[in-house]
């Protein structure tokens, strides 16, 4: 392979009813530090039916060098094989060196697929990225066995050189002054055609987006069973939190995927952390330790998770959250009736 014909970096700019979602941002934070290594361009791939001039111009403020809008009303909702097609054509037509999405539901799906169609690697959930020097080989860093070691793989031999980025691993890109960048829309053909017909969407069933709540309460195993939700449901409402959950929380049914916290889960990086009955695994850990501030409640002392607290409390979860929970519904109702003056 003429790997000196592939150049420049590409992101999957992800979109929903026609506004550009955080995922792309924080993708473009990813891209500029690349971008500053190798002396390229960064640039923007965007699939949708209807996406507003501005909505586009957010990726060139934020760092994206050019963006390729491909527009069709096959494309208003995720179906991985007409937004296979256009990143196929985007490959073929611009030969990128590297592609990046998130590892959301989204990318997860076609990404993969994509790497097959396109004959080259890819390396899911990565952390970290930067080039090696001299050869143009994208060190692409994941935790790996169980996230008890860091792996570090490259693509030496195919391109483009593919990987998904956990959503809230890095923060987003800011907008700067006075950038300009070139905006162009393409209508793909006849390739869109799927066999997969897109029925209808349900909704999540929290109120609150867990990724991009700045509170969240996490509960493990020590609620022992479905029957106790309500209790940390109660707890979660009253701070104005979402609620997470741990693997095995999630293995035995009590709450959805959706709510799973760690490495086969969501990563999060709210302001605060509450994990109430969360023994703290390594893989859970590797979802939620870069919270700003993180208070563990468990009755074992010797929990892995209050080597990441900032502040723990060693107690029965059912002791100590309806009392924190009273405290904190007495304190409403003082602040509401001045009889805390």
């Amino acid at each position: 392979m003429n790997k000196v014909s592939w150049k420049d970096i590409w992101i999957l700019a992800e979109q929903r009813k026609g506004r550009i979602l955080d995922i792309s941002f924080e993708l473009l934070t990813r891209g500029l530090e690349l971008r500053a290594q190798r002396g390229c361009r960064l640039n923007a791939m965007v699939f949708g039916s209807a996406i507003a001039e501005g909505e586009l111009q957010k990726l060139i403020d934020c760092g994206a060098d050019s963006v390729v809008f491909y527009r069709a009303p096959e494309l208003k909702h995720f179906l991985i094989e007409p937004y296979a097609a256009c990143m196929l054509e985007m490959i073929e037509e611009f030969r990128p060196e590297v592609v990046l999405a998130g590892a959301t539901s989204s990318g997860r799906t076609l990404m993969p697929y994509v790497a097959v169609k396109a004959h080259t690697g890819l390396t899911a959930d990565c952390t970290q990225l930067k080039y090696e020097k001299n050869s143009g080989n994208l060190l692409q860093t994941r935790p790996a066995i169980g996230g008890n070691i860091m792996a570090t793989i490259i693509t030496p031999e195919h391109r483009p050189q593919m990987a998904t980025v956990r959503p809230k691993s890095a923060p987003s890109a800011e907008p700067m002054k006075g950038r300009t960048g070139e905006i162009t829309i393409r209508t793909p053909g006849e390739k869109l055609k799927s066999r997969i017909e897109r029925i209808r969407s349900i909704p999540a069933d929290e109120k609150l987006s867990l990724q991009d709540a700045e509170k969240v309460v996490v509960v493990g195993r020590g609620i022992r069973k479905a029957e106790n939700l309500p209790l940390i449901r109660a707890f979660a409402d009253e701070i104005g939190a979402a609620l997470g959950a741990s693997r095995e929380v999630v293995d035995r049914g009590w709450l959805s995927y959706s709510h799973q916290v760690g490495l086969s889960g969501k990563t999060i990086t709210p302001k605060l952390y509450i994990g109430v009955g969360v023994s703290g695994a390594i893989q859970h850990l590797a979802g939620m330790q870069t919270a700003e501030n993180i208070i563990a409640v468990n009755s074992d002392p010797e929990a892995q998770i209050f080597q990441v607290a900032d502040f723990g409390i060693t107690g029965n979860l059912f002791d100590v959250i309806p009392e924190l929970t009273l405290k904190l519904k007495q304190m409403k109702t003082d602040s509401v009736t001045g009889s805390g003056m």
